[in-house]
């Protein structure tokens, strides 16, 4: 489909409902704002992966101090989801959805400063936690404004960017290392870049017209909606909703929310916790299995397959159901996975063939991280239930970060691995029990 600011002469334009308003260039504008957050994750994580090997040297770190900065910004995350998808709630989104990216840029741009672990340790924590901030906004303004028939789509591409982020932070990353000792400093800078760009197109974002409806401002919402959509998008149907009693953070533990809690909850830490942990410290893991092959070469291969898996993601979000995806992704992975766990030095072909399909796939379906938490929560709720599965996904990535080094230097390669292998069955059962059908649902 083809984006425009007009409407289909076929239909008549004042019956126009907001969920099945055509994509026009504003749906297009807000997603791509949102790719900030996704990005910069994806760039900060692959970063630090790459600047650690010259950083614990240069600092005199041991395994415990590289887990930690390595599980920093996820830390962060964790506060900023939590903390500031509560605000959003409270007080709105737009203007945290512009700040969030002004802390990220100011303390990107410090790290190329740092004398010591500390400063960089929460220099990384205040970079987390703006891109906490934006995990719960961003994925929030999106599901609230989008067609839902282009939501599953929209938000999903949100996650490939992570990916692109991760991937250009690998390559920049081995070519800067080996210009000097001290060129890491660069390297983590450059995470500024994006985020003083994201600041200055993000100027002149509206408000959520949903957030804005649950606080009785009509007005202002059916202004925003005439200039960003058309003057023949009707909200009525959203105005005529019935307001919840109660909307405060505990809302999120009762009643039916309390299911979609748990499951967020489980879901996106069964999928984080092993991505974060296995390519965090990926060049550790590659060479334990000695794959026989250029580790550069190697290293390639596995990004383009997350690129790959994050493109192709998207197709299989838009063909097939939630639930359906999770489950088997989760499946296919623990299978694999364990497989490499038992037999790492079996044979390459069949080794590097299984790494390369768990790639594929663990890609594929985090598209599902920005699909699934906005569909679990109404509007009044949104932003902490997101901002909740959110934070609480980085306590367990940070922790799965943290604690990858120090069990492969204590309980070695095969059990650190069947370890994250037990956690992808746990989000094999834990979905099948209780995952929900959200593709197509219309948002309360």
């Amino acid at each position: 489909m083809q984006p425009s600011t007009s409407f289909s002469s076929t239909a008549d334009p004042a019956r126009t409902s907001f969920d099945d308003a055509p994509l026009n260039r504003f749906h297009l504008r807000i997603t791509a704002l949102t790719f900030g957050a996704n990005f910069s994750d994806g760039y900060h994580l692959g970063t630090i992966g790459i600047a650690l090997p010259a950083i614990a040297p240069a600092f005199g770190l041991g395994p415990a101090w590289e887990g930690m900065l390595g599980a920093s910004a996820l830390i962060g995350t964790f506060v900023g989801s939590i903390a500031l998808g509560w605000l959003g709630d409270r007080i709105g989104r737009q203007l945290l959805y512009l700040l969030d990216f002004l802390l990220i840029a100011i303390a990107s741009l410090l790290q190329f400063f740092v004398h010591g672990p500390w400063e960089l340790l929460a220099l990384r924590l205040l970079i987390g936690i703006g891109i906490g901030a934006d995990y719960a906004l961003g994925p929030t303004l999106v599901a609230e404004f989008v067609p839902r028939r282009l939501r599953g789509g929209l938000l999903a591409s949100l996650t490939v960017m992570w990916t692109f982020g991760y991937v250009a932070a690998y390559y920049l990353g081995s070519y800067l290392v080996e210009l000097g000792p001290d060129t890491w400093r660069w390297l983590l800078a450059t995470g500024a870049v994006p985020a003083i760009l994201v600041v200055l197109l993000r100027i002149g974002t509206p408000e959520s017209p949903r957030w804005l409806l649950g606080r009785g401002r009509v007005d202002e919402a059916r202004a925003i909606v005439a200039k960003h959509l058309g003057p023949h998008v009707d909200i009525s149907e959203l105005i005529e909703q019935p307001k919840p009693e109660k909307t405060g953070f505990s809302q999120l533990f009762t009643g039916g929310h309390l299911r979609n809690t748990i499951f967020g909850t489980l879901f996106y830490n069964c999928q984080v916790i092993p991505y974060f942990a296995i390519y965090t410290f990926l060049p550790v893991l590659l060479a334990r299995m000695d794959l026989g092959i250029d580790d550069f070469l190697s290293n390639g291969l596995l990004n383009a397959f997350l690129l790959a898996g994050g493109i192709g993601g998207l197709w299989l979000v838009a063909r097939c159901t939630r639930r359906g995806l999770l489950i088997w992704s989760f499946l296919v992975m623990a299978v694999c996975l364990g497989i490499i766990a038992v037999w790492p030095h079996g044979p390459l072909p069949l080794i590097l063939g299984l790494f390369l399909v768990f790639t594929f796939v663990m890609s594929a379906a985090s598209n599902l991280e920005q699909v699934y938490p906005p569909e679990l929560f109404p509007t009044a709720l949104r932003g902490s239930g997101v901002g909740l599965i959110n934070g609480a996904s980085r306590v367990g990535s940070a922790a799965g970060t943290f604690v990858l080094p120090i069990a492969l230097a204590g309980v070695g390669f095969t059990a650190s691995l069947l370890g994250l292998t037990a956690v992808l069955i746990i989000g094999v059962i834990s979905s099948a029990l209780l995952a929900p059908e959200t593709k197509d649902i219309a948002l309360d």
